[in-house]
């Protein structure tokens, strides 16, 4: 099992969801396209900051749980990461905003997202020796600004109180990925480079860190998906 500890993370993280994608009164299935697109795009550029970090030694993998294949000098299991584990956030946001009303007053959520900003502005800058905790804190900030203030986006509210009921499964994923339960980390973190505060065994920086990506995969997935109740093209053969 040991070298295929990952890779089953990333299956076991994405099957459930996956499958109910197709229930009748879900049909996530119709948007498979405009999720592929969001997450694509996404997770081009976190690939790109992953990749730039593992380069300079702010993080690393542990062979033993990986099967061996590298893109970008990274494991093919943490390239699937960037499309696993937001398929199952984007499906449960999708969820729970169809079936339920969660939407945030406007004041409310507009006081959330400047106090938000502020204060990642100024951990960014306090702990700006720190380069893993500076640049996620200060993407974090960039990222609320550009999404409430520019995009217009008025779901930030909707979607952080999603995120914080998504968090037990965070914790047990990105537990097991930096040690929980397993003799050694599979994903490792330079301890010069992060603040040092753990949840379990995770740095809190990883769930600033989540909350952007799933920001933009929520955004970019709304951008492309299908009107609810659209018709489905019509084929008409010669």
């Amino acid at each position: 099992m040991l070298p295929y500890t990952y890779l089953l993370i990333n299956f076991f993280t994405i099957i459930i969801c996956f499958i109910f994608s197709f229930h009748h009164k879900i049909k996530f299935n119709r948007h498979f396209g405009a999720f592929f697109k969001a997450s694509s795009l996404v997770a081009f550029v976190f690939i790109i900051w992953d990749a730039w970090f593992t380069k300079i030694g702010v993080w690393w993998f542990n062979d033993r749980y990986l099967i061996g294949v590298r893109i970008l000098d990274l494991p093919i299991e943490e390239i699937l990461f960037f499309f696993c584990i937001p398929f199952s956030c984007i499906f449960t946001y999708f969820c729970l905003d169809k079936f339920f009303t969660l939407d945030w007053k406007p004041m409310p959520e507009k006081i959330f997202v400047i106090t938000s900003i502020m204060l990642a502005l100024i951990g960014s800058i306090y702990f700006r020796e720190k380069i893993y905790t500076f640049m996620t804190l200060a993407t974090t900030a960039f990222s609320l600004f550009v999404l409430y203030f520019v995009l217009k986006a008025k779901w930030i509210g909707k979607a952080s109180l999603i995120y914080l009921m998504l968090m037990p499964g965070f914790l047990m994923v990105n537990g097991i990925l930096t040690g929980t339960g397993l003799e050694s980390p599979v994903v490792n973190y330079n301890p010069a480079e992060f603040l040092g505060i753990r949840i379990l065994t995770i740095p809190i920086e990883d769930t600033a860190y989540g909350y952007e990506m799933i920001l933009w995969n929520i955004y970019f997935f709304y951008k492309f998906k299908k009107p609810e109740g659209a018709a489905e093209p019509l084929i008409v053969e010669a």
